[in-house]
């Protein structure tokens, strides 16, 4: 007994294991991107790094101990039962209840895996990587300024950078803008050559500049010289608000202990609405563990049953079970935080709801075993006779002839083997790619459960969020989903000597990996169209929506708020208020500086200044302007009525539609650019999107060739190697390109290249391994 105990347990632990790693990948692949960014940037220390990757783990973790342990009892009793080696037990006399004696091993260091890190592990890493980010909120606020783009989130303040270089610790800035808008309709503008952001500690930086001049006006009387130079100064900033926002606000429910999170919810002194978003939370750390026992007592009956399907009925139910119950436990979430029923039912509803369905499913298969491959054959037959019946209809003198095996295509090309390998192919690739949008969906509903519960979003709009942002989640796991696939694929078939039957048959591999490299380059290119056609209406929709979960003002498209923009030329634009749809202007300033020394060489003041179409040119009225040569006023000018011909920017360039890159299509991209660009806008990371736009898809491709080589020497290991390889694999690729996307966004990369390396680097080494291999 000992030997089937060990044996069915290595079975179940080893596809856990493998599940739960690759599931964290998945959800981890959202965060790689900015943790890269922060070694590319220099903008955090190593050690720091490394902590936040390590304190978010433990909350992917609560997510996937419990889908690990379902998919492997799942996997792991599929197989067995493929491969009638559960028939063999039970004709030995090993029952049901047998089997859940064996697995409660498993299933109890699960739990108390999962119940120690949401109780215990999840919350102080939570805890802790809040204080770590207001650690480095300083050194970050420094990097989050990017070049040629004006920065508002200081108080009072508004800030422009030319240029940002790499520094230690710091971002080294030259040409620099700063704007105090303590008096909004006259600000006091400083202008250096050089500066830097230095910790002033607490929650004020300090803006070090050299090389410059401050620039002041008396509204009383602007021809007053009140200009003064400098070669150095320092500036004290007040931190930004996004920043500040943290502080403020009360320490998150996530982040609390357990032992804390249930002293407020008794507490008198805290009002009844708290009260029940710490109940909720403190139920959903004790329910979310308790899922490893009651998807267990459901995946045991039904991996018991799995007798055809084998590992692919394993991951249908996987993914079947998990939506199950997620959607179970989300809708007893919401009812709860709707004050319907007891936080306490509605977060243990799903956990009721399985552990009485796995109950009754292991009496059934205890005293009647169950076949699920009955439901299949059912449906097979009813296909069969419906075909057969459409054909007595269209041709009845074939009637005599034997029914023929239906093809996936009935052209000469592809042949049947092409078929075979297309249908297992498309079967796992549909398999996986449901899995991981499962996956994804669940875990960005439980990123923004404290955003649903505070700001009492309805659940509806919620679902709305979730169909839009699948889209996007679709377009970025395809990749991952065609490596998993072919791995799997051709891991299968080599294990099973199939390689080698094709072979023996004459049949090269390179013609063997035909169809799949085909099929890959189909969805390389439906990528690419999707992301043309679709994927950016889907993204704005979906920015929307999550916006209003995070409680955020509704973005719009227009800005016709925005107070500052530069000129086509050396000249910045300061106005409080603009009209767009009669061309007008309310307190408008206008600056102009030499780009060589960034010296201000002229200032226009006008309380309204309107667009003429007759002079074609804007009108300013009530005002002045200024001449400067250094810092001495040269000429000063008041007037009631004044052109400024030099001023070439019409009404259409104050009306610029502000979009993300997601939100458009390559072509909608290209003259993006090229707008901001004439405005002096940095567009160094939307070139990069650009490319990217061009080279993501054919990385699907690329995944396929590089698959192949791998998943024929790991074939004789199992799929379980082949799945290992395609973690190792997706894990290296996805931080060369993430890497080589914080290169080209920082410029210490061409646009085209921090694009196309990844795919260039891979698709070769893809190559030359499918070279090696033995054909």
């Amino acid at each position: 007994m000992r030997i089937l105990t060990r044996y069915v347990l290595r079975e179940v632990t080893s596809h856990a294991l493998i599940g739960a790693a690759v599931f964290t990948f998945v959800v981890f692949m959202r965060d790689l991107g900015r943790l890269l960014e922060l070694v590319v940037r220099n903008s955090a220390p190593l050690p720091s790094v490394a902590e936040i990757f390590f304190f978010t783990l433990p909350t992917a973790l609560t997510v996937t101990i419990p889908m690990g342990v379902l998919v492997g009892i799942l996997i792991g009793l599929s197989r067995l039962a493929a491969d009638s080696e559960i028939t063999a037990m039970r004709a030995s006399g090993i029952g049901a209840g047998t089997f859940v004696k064996i697995l409660s091993i498993f299933i109890g260091v699960s739990w108390l895996l999962a119940l120690a890190n949401n109780v215990w592990v999840a919350p102080r890493s939570a805890a802790a990587l809040g204080q770590l980010q207001d650690k480095l909120r300083t050194s970050q606020a420094s990097f989050e300024i990017q070049p040629r783009v004006f920065y508002e989130d200081f108080k009072d303040y508004v800030l422009y950078v030319e240029d940002v270089s790499t520094g230690r610790g710091a971002a080294l800035w030259k040409g620099v803008f700063l704007a105090d808008l303590t008096n909004r309709s006259v600000p006091k503008v400083t202008m250096a050559q050089r500066g830097v952001v230095l910790n002033e500690g607490g929650e004020r930086l300090r803006l070090h500049l050299e090389n410059g001049a401050q620039y002041e006006s008396d509204p009383r009387d602007p021809s007053q010289n009140l200009t003064s130079t400098f070669q150095q100064t320092d500036i004290p900033l007040p931190m930004p608000a996004a920043q500040q926002q943290r502080v403020a606000q009360v320490t998150p429910a996530s982040e609390l202990p357990t032992t804390e999170l249930l002293r407020l919810s008794r507490s008198p002194a805290t009002s009844p609405s708290q009260q029940r978003t710490y109940r909720i939370e403190f139920h959903r750390r004790l329910a979310l563990p308790t899922a490893c026992v009651v998807l267990a007592l459901v995946g045991i009956p039904l991996g018991l049953s799995a007798k055809k399907g084998g590992k692919s009925t394993g991951f249908v139910l996987t993914i079947g079970l998990v939506f199950l119950y997620y959607f179970l436990s989300l809708a007893g979430m919401s009812l709860a935080r709707q004050g319907k029923i007891a936080p306490g039912v509605g977060l243990w509803m799903g956990n009721i709801v399985f552990l009485v369905g796995g109950l009754v499913l292991l009496w059934r298969a205890e005293r009647m075993p169950m076949e699920l491959g009955s439901a299949r054959d059912a449906w097979n037959r009813l296909k069969a006779r419906i075909s057969r019946e459409a054909s007595e209809l269209v041709s009845p003198r074939d009637l005599s002839r034997p029914p023929l095996a239906r093809r996936l295509f009935n052209a000469r090309f592809p042949l049947l083997l092409d078929d075979l390998i297309l249908r297992d192919f498309m079967v796992y690739l549909g398999l996986i790619i449901g899995t991981f949008l499962v996956l994804l969906l669940v875990f960005t509903f439980f990123e923004l459960l404290g955003d649903i519960i505070h700001n009492r979003v309805p659940l509806i709009l919620v679902g709305e969020y979730l169909v839009n942002v699948t889209p996007y989640f679709l377009y970025n796991t395809i990749p991952i989903s065609v490596l998993l696939s072919v791995l799997i694929t051709f891991g299968l078939m080599q294990k099973s000597n199939e390689i080698t039957a094709m072979k023996a048959t004459g049949i090269s591999i390179y013609r063997a990996i035909v169809p799949v490299l085909v099929i890959a380059a189909v969805f390389s290119a439906g990528l690419f169209f999707f992301d043309q056609f679709y994927l950016p209406y889907a993204n704005m929709r979906q920015d929307a929506l999550r916006n209003q979960i995070k409680g955020k003002p509704a973005q719009t498209y227009l800005r016709p708020d925005r107070k500052w923009i530069f000129g086509e030329r050396s000249n910045i634009y300061y106005y409080q208020f603009f009209d767009p749809d009669q061309n007008r202007f309310g307190n408008v300033s206008v600056y102009e500086f030499d780009p060589k020394t960034f010296e201000m060489t002229r200032q226009i003041y006008a309380e309204r200044a309107h667009w003429s179409d007759t002079v074609n040119e804007w009108i300013f009225e009530r005002g002045w302007e200024r001449d400067f040569q250094g810092t001495a006023i040269a000429n000063f000018r008041a007037f009631d009525v004044s052109t400024s011909p030099e001023l070439r920017e019409t009404p259409a360039y104050f009306k610029k539609e502000v979009k993300q890159s997601q939100e458009m299509n390559a072509e909608e991209l290209r003259r993006y650019i090229s707008d901001l660009q004439r405005s002096g806008f940095d567009v160094v990371r939307l070139r990069v999107q650009l490319q990217k736009k061009f080279a993501f898809p054919i990385i699907t491709f690329v995944m396929a060739v590089l698959a192949i080589p791998f998943a024929l020497r790991t074939g004789r290991r199992g799929p379980v190697a082949g799945v290992a390889t395609a973690i190792g694999v997706a894990v290296v690729y996805w931080v060369i390109a993430l890497l080589f996307e914080g290169l080209g966004n920082t410029s210490q990369l061409p646009p085209f290249l921090a694009a196309w390396s990844p795919d260039l680097i891979f698709g070769l080494a893809g190559g030359y391994l499918i070279l090696k291999v033995p054909t």
